[in-house]
């Protein structure tokens, strides 16, 4: 009887429990972040914007583009096979932390513009790469044929079932953003809207606080200026990410 009773109370107390959730769950305001190399910066992460025009002692047009992947694609392979194992040397700050904490409040999309893995690595659950990723390659004869390397090595003559050259999986210069559209159709559906560690000049990436729902609340985090030159109003937080996201999650809940 006393079994019966129990098993009773436990069904009980887990359907409350997870219409509990759900109801938290239905009912969580969607926050969108989009993020530059700010944040990543902060782990360690060398940023072209703060090295003159360079990217590891390179020309971005030697390593970042059609045209180099053409010319010298060796020392393409080489340049992003640097930066795979410097990704693995570093680890998530709190900024990017505070981003993943921050599921547990808000339904949070992360739309980035960093190719490092660090907001998945901080517990970030939803997140697109508008840029690609480091850790993963691409074959170039079929841009759907992706793989996840790691932090291996991808070398000349390494082909994929088709038989093609395998390049690294990375937007350069020149060529088009795939996930652009399903970053500005997320954006589109936003509550709050926030801009972390970037500068908002690498388009079309910039272009997607235009696609945020007029009169939602606009966050942008960057100890930098930053010029805003839609007509929205915007709450800056002039702090590095480390610092600021917190500010601003904190400024949200309260």
């Amino acid at each position: 009887m006393q079994a019966g009773i129990q098993l009773v109370l436990d069904a009980r107390f887990s359907f409350l429990k997870y219409q509990y959730l759900y109801t938290k769950l239905m009912y969580m305001k969607k926050l969108v972040v989009l993020t530059g190399a700010g944040i990543s910066a902060e782990s360690g992460i060398r940023t072209f914007r703060d090295m003159g025009g360079l990217w590891e002692e390179y020309d971005v047009m030697e390593v970042a583009s059609p045209e180099a992947w053409a010319s010298n694609p060796e020392l393409v392979q080489r340049f992003y096979n640097e930066r795979r194992k410097q990704l693995f040397t570093v680890e998530p700050n709190a900024g990017h932390i505070a981003l993943a904490q921050a599921e547990m409040d808000f339904e949070v999309h992360i739309i980035t513009q960093n190719v490092d893995n660090l907001h998945e690595r901080a517990g970030s659950t939803k997140i697109i790469h508008l840029h690609g990723e480091l850790t993963k390659v691409r074959s170039t004869g079929d841009s759907n044929l992706i793989y996840d390397i790691g932090g291996k090595e991808l070398k000349m003559g390494e082909l994929c079932e088709k038989g093609y050259q395998l390049r690294p999986h990375i937007v350069w210069f020149g060529e088009a953003v795939p996930m652009i559209s399903e970053a500005a159709e997320i954006t589109a559906q936003a509550d709050i809207f926030a801009v972390v560690g970037t500068s908002l000049n690498v388009y079309p990436a910039a272009g997607l606080l235009d696609y945020a729902p007029m009169g939602i609340p606009i966050f942008l985090v960057d100890p930098h200026d930053v010029a805003v030159y839609s007509r929205r109003d915007v709450t800056f937080i002039k702090e590095p990410a480390s610092i600021g996201v917190t500010k601003m999650l904190q400024m949200l809940k309260s």
